[in-house]
């Protein structure tokens, strides 16, 4: 028993209930709940007076706050979790909800990485939050590398793997760049990448660029690392977070200090920062957790909440997460078999793709 459902274990049936409607009041509307409002609500007959006692000693136990003087009370991160632990009532994916994530899945692509990326966007709509899909790295081998140049300051890399997968990413490329330097880059790649994954290709690169510096043209060179740059992340990470639905945070009407802060998370989240963190998450157990709040440092600066559940492959292997955030009154009840759904359906797809 953790130490919310204690707490709510040890409350009297009138202070449950009224904890309840005023998390549940909050959730739905994002406003405090006043005592004269309560006192309407509640299935026991008690004074408006009786109610306030009731809402000051859950304040006193820290599950209760008051926003400004005189005002309702709100749920406090602490209350918010004990409703989640103890409360909460998850409801049914609706048949609409499963159609619209299903159909994205209906295509003829065989691009698995098109294939989420579209799904992210479904999870967002359905979800009315920003969705989040962690994509498992890729560790099949590299037959062919390509550089095309696109503009000045935008080139594409085209990596061909062994099992037939081809990925295009677009990437800024050094200044001064030209054709012959990109063939050269490629040419180099191509010679080092027979039967290597793109880990161990950045390895053997690094290993022979620094053997081979001076007989490497200057902006080839350059080119070759800014692309391994954007293929392996810090630790030779090599997962791609796709971020999907932001104005649905963003359009949502939030105060200045509140905007700022989803606008700070989002920073975090383009920078890619603590990736591995958000993956991490999952591996404690199968199913969907819920972190309120700072419950969880990669979402920590920005005061949000996270659903998230882990898929797996064949092999019942967490390679992943999906996810949705949002404010923390986010209905948790509907979005719990939402993110749960979403992530059994990119478990299938993974393990269909082999």
């Amino acid at each position: 028993m953790t130490e919310t459902t204690k707490i709510l274990a040890e409350m009297n049936d009138r202070s449950r209930e009224v904890f309840r409607r005023v998390v549940e009041g909050y959730l739905d509307t994002g406003a405090p709940m006043g005592s004269r409002t309560l006192t309407r609500s509640l299935s026991e007959k008690v004074s408006a007076a009786t109610v306030r006692n009731v809402m000051q000693d859950l304040e006193y136990m820290g599950l209760l706050g008051s926003p400004h003087v005189s005002a309702g009370r709100v749920p406090t991160q602490l209350g918010l979790r004990m409703f989640v632990d103890g409360l909460l009532e998850v409801g049914d994916l609706t048949s609409d909800d499963r159609k619209r994530l299903d159909d994205t899945l209906g295509d003829n692509t065989a691009d698995v990485t098109h294939k989420l990326d579209r799904l992210g966007s479904a999870l967002s709509g359905v979800a009315q939050g920003a969705s989040l899909v962690l994509t498992p790295k890729r560790e099949a081998p590299i037959q062919h590398v390509e550089f095309v140049s696109l503009s000045p300051e935008r080139a594409l890399v085209v990596l061909v793997f062994a099992d037939g997968h081809v990925e295009n990413r677009v990437f800024r490329p050094p200044p001064g760049q030209t054709p012959s330097s990109m063939r050269e880059a490629a040419n180099f790649l191509n010679a080092l990448a027979a039967g290597k994954t793109v880990t161990e290709l950045r390895r053997a690169m690094e290993t022979e660029v620094q053997a081979r510096r001076q007989e490497i043209d200057s902006l080839a060179r350059e080119l070759i690392e800014s692309g391994a740059a954007m293929w392996v992340d810090e630790g030779d990470r090599t997962e791609r977070l796709i971020v999907r639905g932001r104005s649905h945070l963003l359009d949502s009407g939030p105060e200045t200090e509140e905007l700022e802060r989803i606008r700070t998370l989002f920073d975090d989240l383009e920078r890619k920062r603590d990736i591995a963190e958000f993956l991490e998450l999952t591996e404690e157990g199968d199913g969907v957790r819920i972190f309120i709040g700072s419950e969880n440092k990669l979402f920590s600066l920005s005061g949000s909440s996270l659903v998230v559940s882990p898929y797996m492959n064949a092999d019942r292997k967490i390679i992943g997460a999906v996810g949705v955030i949002g404010p923390t009154r986010l209905n948790y009840g509907r979005i719990v078999p939402i993110v749960d759904y979403t992530a059994q359906l990119v478990g299938k797809l993974i393990a269909d793709q082999g």
